[in-house]
């Protein structure tokens, strides 16, 4: 009984359910598989401007991050950034790229439900870095996420390429 309170005083507390914010985030990485899809595979691994890292690079960072998350979103054990066995291995194709992208997706989709629902609320230091709730650091993946999208618009127009609209996303 002393659960099902406490779990009914964190839901009063939300403002997304978990399978929102879920939709959410899965709703800006299917606008990023987009970006990625229209990115001009020669300029994919080694465009750059401005001193900013090419797209393949930026596409990284989110896949590493958004993969190696999981496991410390559940359980609270957070391997360092960029080390243990969820690392995708680099990627040298544009194709490769949209596999480890789809892969990660099926991975936070299958390790979403595992979550429980007070854990949102939990602070934690992931990857030894950013601490605070568990929902202040799925929101900075998303963020970190649209961040790094916004850069590759940038490459992209300036490719002559027009990116998806970024208003775009479905309700999963």
């Amino acid at each position: 009984m002393e659960n099902t309170v406490q779990l009914s005083q964190t839901m009063e507390q939300i403002v997304l359910s978990p399978q929102q914010l879920l939709a959410h985030w899965q709703g800006h990485r299917g606008l990023t598989r987009r970006l990625i899809e229209a990115y001009p595979e020669e300029h994919f691994f080694s465009y750059t401007l401005g001193g900013m890292r090419p797209c393949s690079a930026l596409i990284d960072e989110v896949l590493q991050m958004a993969s190696q998350s999981m496991q410390g979103v559940i359980s609270g054990q957070w391997p360092s950034f960029g080390e243990g066995s969820e690392a995708p291995p680099k990627a040298t194709t544009k194709e490769q790229v949209l596999a480890q992208w789809d892969r990660v997706t099926e991975t936070i989709n299958a390790h979403w439900p595992q979550i429980p629902p007070t854990r949102f609320q939990e602070v934690d230091k992931a990857f030894g870095l950013y601490e605070g709730p568990i929902y202040w650091f799925l929101f900075y993946l998303i963020d970190n996420e649209i961040h790094h999208r916004g850069q590759a618009y940038v490459y992209l127009r300036t490719l002559g390429v027009e990116p998806p609209a970024f208003w775009d996303r479905p309700q999963v």
